[in-house]
């Protein structure tokens, strides 16, 4: 099912998220059905629990051929539950972020470039990948959620934000 994406505004975008205590159960495999299926009708390449107003630790994402992005390397379709992140090295990396929460906006947000990250999937196998670049960028994106982060939060120059009809082709070439 379909559900809406809170935008931003919506003060539940705002809180920190609860940690899931159990898996493999009906209604979390109901939930990440509906999370993958609103994040490929909205055309997304990940969708944190709280932005449909659920206010737990999940997140989704997938990465192939998206048109948002059409540079970007493949990330296969993972669900990460009660997600930690462990930075590695200091090099961070500028690049334009959207958000479904925050539609028809786009901005510059400097990423940590390589990172681990480790949780659970829904039947409760350990996850533990690193990534690095895009995918990287895509996880912290989507982590930030579950902290009550946006990433307009994140802009450093607002120089580089704004209505991507107005960036265009800034926004796209980069």
């Amino acid at each position: 099912m379909i559900r809406p994406v809170l935008r931003m505004g919506d003060p539940r975008l705002l809180e920190r998220a609860t940690e899931l205590a159990e898996f493999d159960t009906p209604e979390l495999h109901a939930l990440i059905a509906d999370m993958l299926e609103t994040m490929e009708h909205e055309g997304g390449v990940g969708l944190a629990a709280p932005q449909i107003g659920v206010g737990l630790r999940l997140v989704v994402f997938e990465v192939d051929a998206c048109e948002r992005y059409p540079d970007a390397p493949s990330v296969p379709q993972t669900v990460l539950i009660n997600p930690e992140l462990e930075f590695i090295g200091e090099e961070m990396e500028e690049g334009w972020e959207g958000c479904l929460s925050v539609p028809g906006l786009r901005g510059v947000v400097p990423r940590h470039v390589k990172l681990r990250y480790s949780g659970f999937d829904q039947f409760g196998r350990r996850i533990e990948r690193e990534a690095e670049g895009f995918h990287a960028r895509v996880v912290q994106h989507e982590c930030d959620h579950l902290d009550g982060t946006l990433y307009p939060m994140r802009v450093q120059d607002f120089r580089r934000f704004g209505f991507v009809e107005a960036l265009a082709p800034a926004s796209e070439t980069e």
